[in-house]
């Protein structure tokens, strides 16, 4: 039986996700929102029987076992580590909490609960044309080794959608590009070659400090442009370029992989390769219709169909046989978990020191929760830059 689900944040995702879960099955519960007003029409529209501005009236249903979490990222590991305490599988939103502080809570609760679900919404690697690049860069494809991953990404911008001030204008609650998409890139660099950022070197901006409707005392403080180089730790050099003032809601992506004998490439949802002496050739081209129902959004389709290709693997893992056996996990073992979260943390940490230090910063993971005196201290920088 598929558990039922309670869902924290009423943004432009969970109008997406919503009807994507009831199509594979999963009954919605309830629905949280700060404001109860927006929680009323969410669930009014989303024909959600119970709504609530407050987190417990969600966690402490009998009804509810499986929990997404959609909010701003300053309550990410209130909720997730909560939620797992009583027991509840949990789906957070990318990135994991506002810092590594926060995604360390996350991963010791996951740790201390390792029978329940614990996954972190990085829903690129369930996107067919990038699981087929990790499946043909597995079968050496390149024939050499990978020496360079250049990453570009082009979106409309963030804010324009926003009616007033919210989360995502402001840096220090976790809103912009870097958090939004720079996470997703990071996470799926790590997904695609199996390693990790050893350093990183990184350009972070908020060029749109205003709107129509955004301004006045308020300003916006998260960055919409970033740009950032990691090392990994076999040399390899990954470029990224996201820049979030493209007109409308035109979404571009292109990931390039290349070695000395070739170079793999997704452009959109198509994966394209090319050889030595040979033409580019299509190696998977995303012609399949998304299997369930989406009302107009503003996300791109290519966030649209790994969200789907991710609850779909979700539903798997709740089936009687998967559970029956104990390995209710083996489905979405491909999913980010709270670890992969932690190390996202990490590197985008490194690129915001870079940007404010101008240098190539040392990635370090997080093992230990700092005083608090550090994190105060951590508090302080990052004011200043968004200031600055």
């Amino acid at each position: 039986m598929l558990p039922g689900i309670g869902v924290f944040g009423t943004g432009a995702v969970v109008k997406v996700l919503v009807p994507i879960l009831r199509e594979n099955g999963f009954k919605i519960e309830a629905i949280w929102s700060r404001l109860l007003q927006d929680a009323q029409e969410a669930a009014k529209e989303l024909n959600i029987p119970f709504f609530t501005n407050k987190i417990d009236d969600v966690l402490l249903r009998k009804d509810v076992d499986l929990i997404f979490v959609l909010c701003s990222p300053n309550l990410h590991a209130q909720i997730s580590v909560k939620a797992l305490g009583i027991g509840k599988h949990i789906v957070c939103d990318k990135p994991a909490g506002l810092s590594q502080a926060d995604a360390l809570k996350m991963v010791r609760a996951g740790q201390y609960y390792p029978s329940l679900i614990s996954l972190i919404n990085h829903s690129f690697r369930f996107l067919p044309a990038f699981t087929h690049m990790k499946k043909t860069l597995n079968e050496s494809y390149l024939e050499s080794p990978v020496t360079l991953i250049d990453i570009r990404i082009q979106s409309g911008s963030l804010f324009t959608e926003a009616d007033s001030f919210d989360w995502k204008c402001d840096d220090t609650m976790g809103g912009g590009t870097l958090n939004l998409i720079g996470s997703h890139v990071v996470d799926l660099v790590s997904f695609l070659t199996g390693q990790k950022a050893v350093r990183v070197h990184g350009v972070v901006r908020t060029f749109t400090k205003s709107t129509e409707k955004i301004s006045g005392i308020r300003h916006i403080s998260a960055p919409d442009f970033c740009t950032f180089q990691m090392e990994l730790e076999s040399g390899v050099l990954v470029t990224a370029t996201l820049n979030s003032h493209t007109v409308g809601h035109s979404f571009q992506q292109e990931v390039m992989i290349c070695s000395s004998t070739g170079h793999l490439v997704v452009r959109g949802g198509d994966l394209f390769g090319k050889r030595q002496k040979s033409n580019e050739e299509v190696i998977y081209l995303d012609v399949e219709d998304l299997q369930c129902p989406v009302p107009n959004s503003i996300l791109p389709k290519t966030f649209v169909k790994g969200i789907c290709k991710m609850v779909s693997a979700l539903r798997e893992a709740f089936l009687p046989v998967n559970e029956k056996a104990g390995w209710i996990k083996e489905p979405v073992c491909s999913a980010a978990n709270f670890e992969d979260g932690l190390y996202v943390q990490a590197v985008l940490s490194a690129i915001r020191q870079s940007s404010q230090t101008r240098q190539w910063v040392k990635v370090n993971i997080m093992t230990e929760q700092p005083d608090k005196n550090e994190l105060l201290s951590a508090v302080v920088r990052r004011t200043a830059i968004s200031i600055s």
